[in-house]
């Protein structure tokens, strides 16, 4: 949700930029800046960015600077004599020294208060238009480089699930093994039926076979959404979420080092994914 635009157009009496900035937000959150004779046009401003960046923080500007001659504020000649005339009838002054009174009294300055002109708007509604196309153009591509990382971090996720499932027998028989030298120790007779039947209920508790086939489809699922074209950042987000608790199961019944060094490499690769998949929309 990053992004950047700016559009800059010069009009007979101003030059008018337009500056839009967005960074990362779970919903749209707008901060807009711009003189007061424009505030009637805040919320179509408002409502044109909310439909073209659907998500995120985003600040906009628009900055005027004023250029020849157009002036904004002017002296109040006839307030400045009738200063002047009255301040003559209560004391004896100068007519240089009652100006210099006068032009420090109230209402001397009148501010001249510009107001919307619709031809004029019509420009900047453009130039507004054409920073919106800038940020969004700015988004895609930084999306493109996402996705690219989203496409090999899942490809390693991948990687790594293929290595649970080659390290997988060896893991029952090391459990296996393990659970007999333990009843070989205790140097005591067992029933073998009964032994066997606890032993196919232990590694019943230690079986992945789901999770596998799970997290296998969560990151073809992943894959897929990623050449969707529409804004897809959340369900991305509830994927690795998925994705996390397969990978937490097949850790707590791993039961094997071997395995576990596996999921601790997989779950590395899962956080990097949530971390970018914030930038995603």
């Amino acid at each position: 949700m990053t992004g950047y635009g700016k559009t800059e157009i010069q009009l007979p009496t101003k030059k008018v930029t337009i500056e839009v900035k967005s960074l990362n937000s779970k919903s749209i959150d707008m901060n807009v800046r711009m003189p007061s004779y424009y505030k009637e046009k805040e919320l179509t401003i408002r409502k044109k960015i909310a439909n073209r960046l659907v998500r995120g923080k985003v600040d906009f500007s628009i900055y005027v600077e004023s250029i020849g001659e157009n002036i904004s504020s002017q002296i109040n000649q006839d307030t400045i004599k009738s200063y002047m005339n009255q301040l003559k009838e209560i004391s004896n002054v100068s007519e240089t020294e009652s100006l210099q009174m006068a032009i420090r009294l109230p209402e001397v300055i009148q501010i001249k208060r510009e107001s919307l002109n619709e031809d004029e708007w019509k420009l900047i509604d453009n130039a507004i238009n054409t920073a919106l196309d800038k940020i969004v153009l700015y988004r895609t591509d930084e999306g493109e480089v996402l996705k690219q990382d989203f496409i090999k971090r899942i490809k390693l996720i991948e990687n790594y699930l293929e290595e649970v499932i080659k390290s997988d027998p060896q893991r029952i028989e090391n459990v296996k093994a393990k659970l007999q030298k333990a009843i070989t120790e205790l140097e005591v007779k067992v029933d073998a039926n009964r032994f066997e039947q606890e032993l196919i209920y232990y590694l019943e508790k230690l079986d992945i076979t789901e999770e596998k086939v799970r997290l296998k489809n969560h990151l073809s699922y992943f894959s897929k959404e990623l050449n969707t074209d529409t804004s897809n950042g959340k369900k991305l987000g509830f994927i690795t979420q998925e994705i996390g608790r397969e990978i937490n199961t097949i850790g707590s019944k791993a039961n094997f080092a071997e395995m576990q060094q596996i999921v601790v490499q997989m779950k590395d690769e899962l956080e990097k994914i949530k971390e970018q998949n914030l930038n995603v929309l």
